[in-house]
């Protein structure tokens, strides 16, 4: 008997532990991330993996970006003319219903020349006078944005923009959907957002409408929610899919919706749905809704933006659908993680929760799951904690499979039929414990020495690695968790062209030949691959192996990996094959590492905002002639290595510049020519930044002439021309904006 007492009291401490964390006094972090997992497994267990025909994706997919003699269109952004003749396709050939773009158009389209040819006639050409009346009669032709605008007016058109955490605002936002004051007095936990990219406001007066397309994602780096209504400045907006919806119902108004008084206590503000006509859309605590993946990629028809355009579809597909423009191209970066896939596009994740809200099938977490989570926990623990102690362990066994059964047969049925989410993490761990409590076993994780360790991490890192892990294996794991890191990417220049040339076969051997050795490099000063790309490699150091010198690590490998590719050249032309070039983008910072992903596939891979910047250093390599560029943190931490600043940059999605840098080898290993050189260039460089137009230029030409292999001092002469024309003005801070990924 005193033995049944001490296991019964420990059974209710148990309880009273779950019981806490269900009633909101505390949170178990774990619980909560074992309950997102549990909710993307009923998720994925219940998905109805059919295609929806109503909405209709056009992809801006890697067809539709080729050269236009391949059938695409060319790379991204296209004229706005293009766009324009894109939506007469949709809506006068195919008779779409509606068109929404999960595309941002903030900046003006210069692609035509107007902007240069209008500065002449104000200028140089003021007073030629046949000039000046031809551009005014060819302006309509080449004012892409003002076309663009026209092919929207008298559509059904709802433009897509982001909301920002930084301060800064660019472009018209939408009138909000609800004004300021409507929630005045209620604690509601609203996403908020200082500033926003915003469409140009000609395009946003002609369309109808126009929604954020920000995701809500939750701490594991998955997307499962969107907000329903964003706040800034007070007033309120709603997203990309219920600007669609309420255009496509003709609904104007959009109602909140708060539970019967006498169901709540007085105290109690919460908002519960948000009503669009009949149409009722149930919101959380923080006013997002949950996301109704029907399946996997592919849930709705597929159509290249390029087929649309040159007329390669049956117009049945389209006709009287909704229209969702976006993109799965990798380079444009609208993929996100999600529950269903690791990598899934970011626009049928709105074609996803439009859908939901149509057919009114959205899952919900009302208030009252909190008491009801409270209630089960209370019956189910206080029943398993008197009883299991007096019976066997068979009859225990038999008792627990029989109550865990019972209590995922019931959340299940409620989630897929009631459309409500229990919560079901909490009930499941609460009786496994009770259970190895009072049979005095369990399933506790072990040390299971370099075999776990290989099988984990071996695929990623170097042996020598994996070695040093198995040693004390316990302190490794795959979790996700926060890392001050350095992550390098590398893509081949023109590997299009280079593809082109060789036979598939040929071209394996090539991938092959060239891969191999720089994946060598990586190993060899400690770096972890994260993927290959195609022809792109990522890589990161710092985990899973701490490392405090993954900067010094990172930067020698992007070195190494110039030099190796440098001693390939001679076996490549011995082969007839081409000489291959890369350009290497690095960065340090703090992002997450470990395994993401969902119940289908995992990857080890770091996510974050230090990881895009790296992303886009490497994209720019090409636009200043260097091979590597890395990120002012990653310079700072190796004082060995001798760099050259290159300049500083805004790049796509920031809006804090950020100063970049060539390393050029290891202090004492530079010759003193590159030296003075060096030196030369940071003189001219101050003088460029400091507006000295002409003593800048001087330098660089000077510059020039003595290296005219070298491409950056070329981009400073035309950037100094183009300044001279436009001064930027006194509070210029000498950072370069590039506005494309």
């Amino acid at each position: 008997m005193k033995k049944n007492l001490i296991r019964i009291a420990l059974g209710l401490i148990i309880v009273l532990l779950f019981l806490g964390h269900a009633g909101k006094w505390y949170e178990v972090p774990l619980l909560a991330r074992l309950e997102n997992i549990v909710y993307d497994t009923r998720l994925t267990l219940t998905m109805p993996r059919t295609v929806d025909p109503r909405i209709v994706i056009v992809d801006i997919d890697e067809k539709s970006l080729a050269e236009r003699e391949k059938g695409g269109e060319g790379r991204w952004p296209w004229p706005r003319d293009r766009i324009g003749l894109l939506l007469d396709k949709l809506f006068e050939r195919n008779g779409a219903a509606l068109v929404a773009f999960d595309v941002v158009f903030a900046e003006r389209d210069e692609s035509s020349g107007l902007r240069v040819l209008q500065s002449l006639a104000e200028r140089e050409l003021r007073d030629d006078t046949q000039f000046v009346s031809a551009l005014r009669a060819l302006r309509p032709a080449l004012d892409y944005d003002a076309i663009f605008a026209a092919s929207m007016r008298g559509r059904r058109i709802i433009l897509g923009y982001p909301f920002t955490n930084d301060p800064g605002r660019k472009g018209a936002l939408p009138d909000a959907v609800l004004p300021a004051g409507t929630f005045a007095g209620r604690p509601i936990g609203f996403v908020r957002f200082e500033g926003y990219a915003a469409n140009l406001p000609e395009l946003q007066k002609a369309a109808t409408g126009a929604g954020h397309f920000n995701p809500y994602t939750d701490p594991d780096g998955l997307v499962r929610r969107v907000p329903m209504l964003v706040e800034h400045d007070a007033a309120y907006y709603e997203p990309l899919s219920l600007a669609v919806v309420r255009a496509l119902v003709n609904e104007p108004r959009l109602e909140p919706g708060y539970p019967a008084e006498r169901m709540w206590s007085r105290g109690y503000a919460g908002l519960e749905w948000l009503a669009v006509g009949a149409l009722r859309i149930p919101v959380d605590d923080n006013v997002t809704a949950l996301v109704p993946y029907r399946g996997h990629k592919g849930s709705f028809p597929y159509v290249s933006a390029s087929d649309v355009m040159h007329d390669r579809i049956d117009p049945e597909l389209m006709k009287g659908r909704i229209v969702l423009v976006g993109t799965t191209a990798p380079g444009l970066l609208d993929l996100r993680a999600t529950p269903v896939e690791p990598v899934f596009p970011g626009v049928e994740i709105h074609a996803n929760l439009i859908a939901g809200i149509l057919d009114q099938n959205l899952k919900q977490r009302p208030p009252y799951v909190m008491g009801a989570e409270f209630i089960l926990l209370l019956a189910s623990g206080l029943a398993m904690a008197l009883l299991l102690p007096l019976l066997t362990p068979l009859k225990s066994l038999l008792v627990t499979v029989f109550a865990l059964a019972v209590v995922v047969v019931f959340n299940v049925v409620v989630f897929h039929f009631g459309n409500l989410v229990l919560p079901l993490a909490s009930g499941i761990t609460m009786i496994g414990l009770l259970f190895a409590l009072n049979m005095s076993y369990g399933y506790f994780v072990e040390a299971r020495g370099k075999r776990q360790i290989t099988g984990l991490f071996g695929q990623y890192v170097p042996p020598e690695l994996v070695d040093e892990m198995a040693k004390n294996p316990e302190h490794f794991s795959m979790e996700g968790e926060s890392r001050e890191m350095t992550v390098l990417f590398s893509d081949v220049r023109g590997f299009t062209t280079i593809s082109e040339g060789l036979e598939p076969r040929e071209l394996s051997q090539l991938m092959n030949e060239f891969l191999t050795p720089l994946t060598e490099v990586i190993y060899r000063h400690r770096g972890t691959i994260d993927k290959y790309m195609g022809d792109a490699i990522m890589a990161f150091w710092g985990a899973p192996l701490p490392d405090p010198q993954h900067p010094r690590h990172a930067v020698l490998a992007a070195l190494g990996m110039q030099a190796a590719l440098r001693r390939l050249a001679p076996q490549f032309r011995a082969r007839g094959w081409p000489e291959i070039r890369i350009g290497v983008g690095l960065n340090t910072g703090r992002m997450s590492v470990g395994n993401m992903g969902s119940k289908v596939r995992l990857a080890y891979t770091v996510m974050g905002d230090a990881v895009n910047l790296a992303s886009r250093l490497e994209g720019i390599t090409k636009q200043y002639g260097v091979d590597i560029i890395v990120g002012e943190n990653t310079r700072n931490a190796v004082p060995d290595v001798v760099f050259r600043e290159i300049d500083r940059v805004r790049v796509k999605g920031k809006d804090v510049a950020v100063a970049i840098y060539e390393p050029l080898g290891l202090a004492g290993e530079v010759d003193q020519a590159q030296l003075d050189e060096i030196k030369v260039f940071g003189q001219a460089l101050r003088l460029y930044r400091a507006q000295d137009w002409d003593r800048a230029e001087l330098q660089m030409i000077n510059l020039q002439q003595r290296h005219p292999e070298v491409q950056l001092y070329s981009v400073y002469l035309e950037r100094i021309a183009a300044l001279r024309a436009r001064p930027p003005g006194s509070g210029w801070d000498g950072a370069w904006n590039f506005e494309t990924k």
